[in-house]
């Protein structure tokens, strides 16, 4: 029977894969090579997932949504809905600053919003949440668990979560532990020495996407290249068993924001760092680049960089060989 169990998991993640793989066109069809602004105005921190034949793009907070939601067809044209994904709060969260929201599709069809929640009792804090749709739409609504997932307030508090689904069918969150939050101050309170660690965090879930298997491992940290902190992770398998781990680094005031990434044979690590960035600023004009989410074939990507409206949504294309990922 386990054994049965086993192959009816890897034959859903395999669907699933081909799936992500075979339903998009191989390319989005821009005039211009690189990322183009889809979302002119507001929409931070994009996550996103593909249903059926319909792209949904989650982000944070603004224009009194909780988190926003917009809907594409092709990638390229993005609508965005007059609706707030979270239909309310968990008992423990402030009605301020939702942020960087992702959602995954459970085994048995409803969704799973992750995102990042202030606490209401201690509003220097953000813990990372859960929250369980109702139905199978993916624009929700979508209701809070009654506790957070993770909070780590001894260590600054946790935010950015971000959901993978692995070969073998095991579940996973990837979230910043929020270290630069106690930092000694200056960008984004943690330049001046000694510096907080902000590690990414992987944790392990169970089927239902929201309970915890285990303790969280440490699978990247800061260091002295990548300013007070590294954030935003995003985590996808090649189609050659690659792990890649996309992130962003400095602050994201600071006109350093980027996108990075990592990568490794073993979800657990080692991740290495790339030498280079995949979108730094001035690459394509762009200033302040991060908070990616690639798609789980490595193909699309969303981020947000700075406009007049605040942080803007792009799209672009992706392309994956070896252990190098590089804009198209």
């Amino acid at each position: 029977m386990r054994q049965l169990l086993q192959s009816f998991s890897s034959l859903l993640y395999l669907a699933y894969f081909i799936n992500a793989v075979d339903v998009s066109p191989p390319q989005l069809r821009f005039s211009e090579p690189g990322p183009h602004q889809v979302i002119p105005r507001d929409f931070p921190d994009p996550g996103f997932l593909k249903v059926g034949a319909e792209w949904y793009a989650f982000g944070t907070n603004a224009y009194n949504k909780k988190v926003q939601v917009a809907k594409s067809s092709d990638f390229e044209s993005w609508t965005v809905l007059n609706t707030d994904a979270l239909a309310g709060l968990g008992p423990w969260e402030s009605p301020l600053d939702h942020w960087a929201p992702d959602v995954i599709t459970r085994d048995d069809g409803r969704l799973v919003l992750y995102y990042s929640g202030r606490l209401k009792e201690s509003p220097r804090y953000h813990c990372v949440a859960a929250a369980v749709s109702e139905g199978q739409d993916p624009a929700g609504p979508y209701h809070p668990l009654e506790e957070p997932f993770a909070c780590h307030m001894e260590k600054g508090g946790s935010i950015d979560p971000a959901g993978f689904l692995d070969k073998d069918a095991s579940r996973w969150l990837v979230y910043k532990v929020d270290g630069n939050n106690i930092g000694n101050g200056g960008d984004c309170g943690n330049s001046i020495p000694p510096l907080a660690p902000t590690p990414i965090y992987l944790q392990k879930v169970a089927g239902d996407a929201v309970t915890r298997i285990g303790d969280p491992i440490t699978i990247l940290d800061r260091d002295e290249s990548d300013g007070p902190l590294i954030e935003a992770p995003s985590l996808i398998l090649s189609s050659e068993g690659v792990y890649f781990l996309f992130y962003s680094s400095h602050c994201w005031t600071a006109p350093e924001y980027d996108v990075r990434y990592a990568t490794s044979r073993s979800i657990t690590g080692p991740y290495v760092k790339a030498a280079e960035p995949l979108i730094k600023p001035g690459d394509y004009g762009l200033k302040a680049p991060g908070g990616a989410t690639v798609a789980n074939n490595g193909e699309r990507i969303l981020f947000h960089a700075n406009c007049p409206a605040g942080r803007c949504m792009y799209a672009a294309n992706l392309e994956i060989k070896g252990e190098t990922a590089r804009i198209v």
